[in-house]
């Protein structure tokens, strides 16, 4: 994030008229890029959504995902990695609820666009991180 860049709240990440704007689709790509994997690796034996998420962002870093739809996951996947958000993720048992219905609307909205290859890539890195 530049140094004129402007905090951004968790609402702001999700919002569709913002979304899409270029410059909050940069600085969400930077966000997800930063945060996710450290993010993801924390939580994935605890958060039952996990498979989703990663699905999520593999769709959203494959060339042939529409640029709208690739705008809107990262929206959906930096308020995922934001610190803080509407249920902060230290609640125990309900801190992540509110991700995981970002998440489970963002593939009720735009599913079509999580392909098999996606699905099966995000079971592969589940697969991992549990091993580890």
């Amino acid at each position: 994030m530049s140094v004129k860049a402007k905090p951004m709240k968790p609402e702001d990440a999700l919002d569709p008229s913002r979304a899409l704007v270029p410059s909050v689709q940069r600085v969400n790509e930077m966000r997800v890029s930063k945060g996710f994997w450290p993010k993801i690796r924390r939580t994935a034996s605890r958060i039952p959504f996990a498979g989703q998420a990663l699905s999520v962002w593999f769709a959203a870093r494959d060339p042939e995902t529409p640029p709208a739809a690739k705008g809107i996951m990262l929206g959906a996947l930096a308020y995922f990695v934001l610190p803080i958000d509407a249920i902060p993720d230290i609640f125990a048992g309900i801190g992540f609820t509110d991700d995981a219905a970002v998440i489970g609307a963002l593939i009720a909205t735009l599913g079509a666009n999580i392909k098999r290859r996606h699905k099966d890539q995000a079971n592969a890195a589940l697969e991992r991180l549990r091993e580890d």
